[in-house]
């Protein structure tokens, strides 16, 4: 079990973790406008193991239309602090993150403090931002992580993408963010806002769930 968590004042919002709030689409950070969807992709363990393996390698970003360059891991050792129960009792101790893992093409995985750059366009709009990875979630059933604005963005916020293997042996893949605008375009026109996170949404849903249908 692993949970990594690392907070850094160079983010360009002050809200950090609040994607994982549960009031977040009730009571936003002041001037963000919220978003939340969730979609059962399958049910199983392997379907689960194969879905988190994909997410922690970026899968949603690169498969989703983005280009990820730049990936440069925090400096040292992370500390990853103390796994809980869902009853708040520690089940695994502190210790410091040392077992950074890469995919075929040599990216680092998904860690506490990477740092990305990812260039691209959404409604023909450019998505070029710095992000930092806020926090990290590895547990038998349950993956995921946090990523939030550095600068360079056109909104400025987080983003939350979770995998949960359920106890009816269901597979669900949420993703929850906030974006205040930033660009003078989406300042003018708040909807585009919206329009824009709904089309990132299907794509990260369409990069992890490859056979999923608007049908569904």
């Amino acid at each position: 079990m692993r949970r990594g968590t690392f907070r850094d004042e160079t983010v360009d919002y002050a809200a950090v973790g609040a994607t994982q709030a549960s009031d977040l689409m009730q009571y936003p950070p002041e001037r963000s406008i919220p978003a939340e969807e969730s979609w059962r992709i399958g049910s199983g363990e392997e379907r689960f193991a194969t879905a988190g393996e994909a997410l922690l390698s970026w899968a949603a970003q690169r498969e989703g239309g983005l280009t990820l360059t730049d990936v440069r891991p925090a400096p040292g050792p992370m500390y990853t602090g103390v796994g809980y129960d869902a009853e708040g009792t520690p089940i695994a101790p502190s210790r410091l993150e040392s077992d950074q893992r890469f995919d075929a093409d040599g990216t680092p995985f998904v860690a506490p403090g990477t740092t990305v750059r990812l260039r691209g366009r959404v409604r023909r709009m450019r998505a070029d931002a710095e992000l930092r990875v806020i926090s990290v979630i590895e547990e038998p059933r349950r993956v995921g992580f946090t990523l939030g604005t550095v600068g360079d963005s056109v909104v400025s916020g987080e983003e939350l993408f979770v995998l949960d293997w359920r106890d009816d042996d269901g597979v669900w893949f949420t993703v929850r963010a906030f974006d205040a605008p930033v660009a003078l375009v989406y300042r003018l026109y708040p909807r585009l806002v919206r329009h824009r996170r709904r089309e990132l949404f299907q794509r990260y849903l369409r990069a992890i769930s490859p056979l999923y249908s608007s049908a569904h």
